[in-house]
This record gives structure tokens, sequence and C-alpha cells, in this order.
């Protein structure tokens, strides 16, 4: 009997610190609650797509037929295309060029807004102005009208008895416009570089110039190592989105990526393979072979990172 007392008293006091154990435990039906619309719009709108995407590129889908299972043949007809290796080519030329020379404004503007100038908050909304506008409609259109051969480039060129080119109707000049205006959207970075600049500590700089370092010195010593994270975190963010520029190809040229394929993005020519020759299977294979690329590149970049990005605590 004592041996029966003793299994209730103890079962008893387990049940209790059982109770008291939920007690302390905490609920998380609320959090669970508060983020089933963003499973759920990870699920229907990133993860469901993006394996339908990867099941059409393995078929022949026309969107007026059911899809037609075909395997790698999406993914073999890429060697056999030289548009899509032109497009490939103008698309790296475009991030290749673009994304330095962009953050090297952005950088250059964030030094001079760091000096603590006043109406630094105005100064900053109206630099930031342009990554807002760049990727819009209205702002690719505008640019077509500035660079045309009648434009606003060409007007001023001509009060100096200069005859401009026609900059987006020919091969020679058409990109580089586009890449102009990639470059004139450097807010963004810009607003980066500058909080990284704010965290840097000022005694630095104080202890640097007592030791007669000049300028340059306290630039390529202090600032670029201790910025380096922040210029690394711009560099891969910026190659992202360059690889998915489309919208000022697609207004400059009319989308048609002329003249003569200069100015054929990836995206562009992905874009004329699904929604203008209906083959929706071959363009999504094409989605997948640019995320591998983009996923190369940020690779590369990590792996080159060891060699110039420094933490404080390393």
């Amino acid at each position: 009997m004592s041996s029966i007392g003793e299994l209730r008293t103890l079962t008893k006091s387990m049940r209790q610190r059982g109770e008291k154990t939920r007690e302390k435990m905490p609920d998380n039906k609320a959090g669970f609650l508060f983020l089933l619309p963003w499973l759920i719009g990870l699920v229907c709108i990133t993860i469901g797509p993006m394996v339908a995407s990867l099941y059409l590129s393995l078929t022949d889908y026309n969107l007026l037929q059911p899809p037609q299972f075909v395997g790698l043949k999406n993914y073999l007809d890429m060697f056999d295309d030289p548009r899509l290796w032109n497009s490939l080519r103008v698309t790296v030329i475009y991030v290749v060029v673009g994304v330095p020379l962009q953050l090297l404004l952005a950088l250059g503007i964030a030094l001079v807004l760091n000096r603590g100038m006043r109406g630094l908050a105005f100064y900053r909304s109206i630099m930031y102005l342009p990554s807002l506008l760049g990727g819009s409609v209205a702002v690719a259109v505008l640019w077509r009208q500035v660079f045309g051969s009648a434009g606003l480039v060409n007007s001023l060129l001509a009060v100096f008895g200069v005859q401009g080119p026609g900059w987006i109707s020919s091969p020679d000049t058409a990109l580089s416009t586009i890449i102009l205006l990639h470059i004139w959207t450097f807010g963004s970075p810009m607003i980066i570089f500058l909080a990284g600049l704010r965290q840097i500590p000022g005694q630095y700089y104080e202890a640097a110039e007592v030791d007669g370092a000049g300028p340059a010195r306290r630039f390529f010593e202090i600032t670029l190592p201790l910025l380096s994270p922040v210029i690394f975190f711009n560099l891969v963010l910026q190659i992202i989105f360059a690889f998915q520029s489309f919208t000022q190809a697609f207004i400059v040229s009319g989308g048609t990526g002329g003249p003569a394929d200069s100015t054929l993005f990836f995206t562009l020519y992905l874009y004329q393979q699904g929604f203008g020759n209906f083959n929706m299977g071959y363009a999504s294979a094409m989605a997948w072979f640019l995320l591998l690329i983009v996923a190369a590149f940020t690779a590369v970049n990590f792996w080159l990172s060891r060699y110039w990005v420094f933490y404080e605590e390393g």
C-alpha cells in the first residue's frame, strides 16, 4: 500500500511540475497567426511559382496547349542560340561597367555629404530621388527623349557647333546611354555608404592627423578598410539588381533590344521568348540559367571578399 501511495504522490508531483512548465512556456499561437499571411505569400507567390517555373523549363509550353515534357531540351537549345549569348554579353558589360561606376559616384557623394554640411537632410533626399525614379517607365521615356537625335544632349552640343550622334539609334552608343542611366540612380548605395561612414569612430582620424597623415592616406588607410563590409554589401546587392534590369532597355529600345541587339538585355530576350514568341518553356529555362549566373557572380564575390573585406574583430 505504501508503494501505491508513493506512486500516486510521484504522479501528482509530475503532473504539477508539467503544469508549471506549461505555464512558463510562451504561447506562440499569436506569433504564428501574425506570420500566417507571410507564410501564405511565401508559398503561393515565391516558392510555388519557382517550382512551377522549374517544371515548365522541362516542357514545351506555348500558353495555348498543355505543356509537353521534353526534359533538358530547352537547356541544350541555349548552346545553339546566338541571340541568347549576345544578350548575356550585353548584360555582363552593363553590370561590369555600370555597377563599379555607380558605386564610385555613390561613395564620392556620400563622402561629400558626410562632412556635416547644413541642410544635409535636404541634399540627401535630392540625391536619393533618382533611385526612386530610375526604374520607372516615365524616367526611361524621358531618357529616350534626352538622348534622341533632336534631344536635349544634341541641342546643347549644337550650341557649341558640335553635331551630336544618334545616341540611342547607334549600336556604338545605345548601351552607353543605358549604363549612364544606371549610374545616375546612385541614391540607394549612397545612403548605405553614408550610414557606414557615420559608424567610423572619429578618433581614428584624429590620431592619424596627429601622426601627420594627409587626407589621401586617411582615406586609404582608415576609411576604405573600415568601410569595406559596406562596399561589399553594396557590390553584391547592385550586381543582383543590375542583372535583373529590364525597364530601361525595353523603353529605350522600344522593346526590340536594338539597334542591332546592342541593348538586348538577358531579361529583355527572356521577355521576348516568353511573351513575344509564347515559348514559355524556353523562357523558364532562361530564368533558371540567369539564377545560376547571378549565384555564380555572388559566390565569386564572397570568395574574393576574404582578400579585401576587413572586419574590426579580424
